[in-house]
């Protein structure tokens, strides 16, 4: 398998969201098509809410695990004020794909601060390409709302046609219960579809 250059792609969202699966996934992935990958994690206050990121690289030859700022390809964002804050790691030509969902931080529940409520507009006037991927819905019809990981990792692979889609799928049903695969499947499914 011959791919172009490495991919950086960093994952966001808040604890909870499944972002740490979808990194060990994506980075299955890139191993199983025959890359070098590197993979990073930053928990933060993950579980009582609080952000999650977690770099994923692969390539040929990869070197660090951390990508810098303004060279991410794809920003993979499982909520909307997360992607405002990582909208500036995307490189010239990178593109967002955003879980189009508002989870308020401690600060706006505890009526310190407001949520903005303008972010797609911010996201787009960044001149990056975003996506909003309704995430939720996606996942209920594929038949389990905690898939919205699924979803996303699916609409990626959409923008990843070095990697073919038996290789996501082989990793997919080697990470998730049997008593689940046929719903993530699906939200797999789903999510290519609509990207």
């Amino acid at each position: 398998m011959k791919m172009k250059k490495k991919k950086d792609i960093l994952i966001v969202g808040v604890g909870g969201q499944g972002i740490i699966v979808a990194s060990e996934i994506l980075a299955d992935v890139g191993k199983e098509a025959g890359f070098d990958v590197k993979k990073s994690e930053v928990h933060g206050m993950s579980q009582r809410g609080g952000s999650v990121s977690t770099h994923v690289r692969f390539g040929k030859q990869v070197f660090s695990p951390l990508i810098r700022q303004g060279k991410v390809d794809f920003l993979l964002a499982f909520e909307l004020l997360e992607a405002l804050r990582w909208v500036n790691f995307l490189s010239p030509h990178g593109a967002a794909l955003v879980n189009n969902l508002k989870i308020n931080p401690t600060t706006v529940s505890s009526g310190s601060m407001e949520y903005p409520s303008n972010i797609a507009h911010l996201l787009k006037e960044s001149g990056h390409t975003i996506q909003l991927i309704e995430g939720i819905n996606l996942a209920e019809q594929a038949g389990s709302k905690r898939a919205v990981n699924i979803v996303l990792l699916g609409a990626l692979s959409g923008f990843l046609p070095d990697i073919a889609e038996e290789m996501w799928l082989k990793v997919i049903r080697s990470r998730v219960s049997a008593k689940t695969l046929q719903a993530n499947e699906k939200a797999f499914y789903l999510g290519r579809k609509d990207a």
